[in-house]
């Protein structure tokens, strides 16, 4: 056998210094005599991508072996999953296996986004807030809500919560109980569940909502026109910005049933709902518009509008959700969100009397100042407003059914490109898309993976094994991250500035660029994006 030079060996000697350093106990090195004594092993589908377990192979025959003088302790690991799972990264629940200590396959450093772009985890997170939003943030963290009429009508809370809902939909004469005519088909309907929680996070009310199942409506028989504008994120950032930069305090407001306040022309007919006495072939026949129905929110807001109109408001031309009142006393904002508002501006009485005002037309409950929107966190401070979605990424995180606790200490791997033909083609791609989706969604306050979110929206289509994984990594670094936010500061200015950038042809398959921007009113980073030209 060839013998090793001098200088393979002191090569060898660095490497196991090296090895020792990083606590891998499988290898016991004796710098006297320079000999190494080496146990193989072998980790349990090690490799989260392609499930490949590792081996390692005894060291080399010419290398002596003398007496053991470390003992290598090892210790039962029982690894815990979801078996039904076919994405879990992990093996099976029943599984009991040896492992070796694995050192963390990601870095330990912290990741620090840049001080200029005011966005920073270090300078807010959870334990910095106050301590009644931090009670609000516990409040919501803790609420679960029922996903299926089964579940919900063994619950007497939620029994009464549909009550109430039916109750207000016979008050309004929403429907009438009628044969189907021929040639007509009725669309299914559904309850959706949610709990409604004051500005101090303590619990308002369990809401039961009736939505019909609009995506079965036809076009020309029972819809037509179905747009309706809603506000862009991108507003109420700027709106916001605005309001911190003014000291303008938020307050929220909720319109209860509003699309019931819409009048429907069309002639639509709908399949009784759960809990609704009807006789064999009666159906509902629709007087107003229904939440689901496709013409039901450009119903409500021409409703909407038609009202805040008569109070002097205007709509603004750039974003149709957004109604301004200017007077010599002062301004007056108004931002709708389908049934969500919020108010803000100086003229504090104005603001009083349209709260008023909208009493009168509709049935509305004031939220008092603005805490949570559309799964938005918005906490006050001197320095200014603090936008996060903590409670948004914790049911992410719940959803995808990852049982480990790693985290990652970027949404992305250096350097990374991704192919559709990468790996093996996902038998069911239903939870990928739907995860996608919502880090989609989590983007309006973490521009941190807006580039990462949109390589991954990129295989909706046809995921793979590989573009799971990547979603996973993206998973782990908002777990790391989970009570980031986004500052927008009070003592910013109100100058608009834009930053964008491009690649050259970085797509290696399509020879495509990527496009990204971002926008500032001030310091306050109000729209971003990332996206492939």
């Amino acid at each position: 056998m060839h013998k090793p030079a001098r200088t393979h060996l002191v090569a060898v000697k660095q490497i196991l210094r090296y090895l020792k350093s990083t606590s891998d106990d499988g290898l016991v090195y004796k710098p006297s005599s320079l000999s190494l004594t080496a146990y193989a092993d072998a980790d349990y589908a090690g490799d989260p991508d392609d499930r490949h377990s590792t081996r390692g192979s005894p060291s080399n025959p010419c290398v002596t072996s003398p007496p053991i003088t470390q003992v290598y302790s090892r210790r039962k690991h029982v690894i815990s999953s979801d078996t039904n799972n076919p994405y879990s990264p992990l093996v099976p629940a029943s599984t009991s296996v040896d492992v070796d200590p694995i050192a963390p396959r990601y870095p330990s450093r912290t990741h620090k986004p840049p001080r200029q772009f005011g966005y920073s985890s270090t300078d807010f997170s959870y334990s910095c807030y106050s301590h009644d939003f931090s009670s609000f943030l516990s409040s919501i963290h803790t609420l679960s809500e029922p996903t299926s009429y089964k579940e919900a009508i063994c619950n007497s809370l939620w029994q009464q919560a549909m009550n109430e809902e039916l109750s207000a939909l016979h008050k309004t004469g929403t429907w009438d109980l009628v044969p189907l005519p021929p040639g007509k088909h009725a669309v299914g309907c559904r309850w959706v569940y949610k709990i409604k929680t004051k500005s101090d996070g303590s619990l308002e009310r369990y809401k039961a909502r009736l939505v019909a199942k609009g995506f079965t409506q036809e076009y020309g028989l029972d819809y037509e026109e179905t747009f309706a504008p809603v506000a862009k994120m991108t507003y109420v950032r700027t709106l916001l910005a605005v309001a911190s930069v003014y000291q303008w305090s938020l307050s929220q407001m909720d319109v209860k049933n509003a699309f019931l306040n819409g009048d429907l022309f069309e002639e639509v007919y709908m399949v009784p709902p759960p809990g609704v006495l009807h006789n064999p072939r009666e159906v509902c026949r629709l007087r107003k518009a229904l939440y689901g129905l496709k013409q039901a929110p450009r119903a409500w807001f021409e409703k909407f509008s038609a009202v805040i109109g008569s109070l002097g408001f205007q709509s603004s031309a750039h974003d149709p959700a957004l109604f301004v009142r200017s007077t010599s006393v002062g301004r007056i904002l108004l931002l709708l969100y389908v049934d969500d508002m919020i108010l803000t501006g100086d003229d504090l009485d104005g603001i009083t009397q349209l709260k008023l005002a909208l009493h009168d037309r509709f049935e509305i409950k004031d939220l008092g100042p603005l805490h949570y929107f559309l799964g938005i966190e918005v906490a006050s401070s001197p320095k200014g407003y603090l936008l996060s979605q903590s409670k948004y990424a914790t049911d992410v995180l719940q959803k995808a059914r990852i049982t480990d606790t790693r985290v990652a200490d970027m949404p992305l791997e250096l350097n990374v490109h991704y192919s559709p033909s990468d790996g093996t083609p996902l038998d069911d791609p239903t939870l990928y898309r739907t995860i996608v989706g919502s880090l989609v969604y989590l983007t309006i306050t973490r521009p941190d993976i807006a580039y990462a979110v949109h390589i991954v929206s990129q295989f909706v289509s046809s995921p793979t094994t590989l573009h799971w994984a990547a979603v996973i990594r993206i998973l782990r670094y908002l777990r790391g991250t989970l009570f980031q936010s986004l500052l927008l500061p009070s003592t910013s200015t109100l100058e608009l500035r834009a930053f964008s950038d491009a690649s050259w042809a970085s797509d290696p398959f399509d020879r495509k660029s990527t496009t990204g921007y971002c926008i500032f009113l001030g310091d306050s980073l109000i729209s971003w994006k990332s996206k492939k030209q």
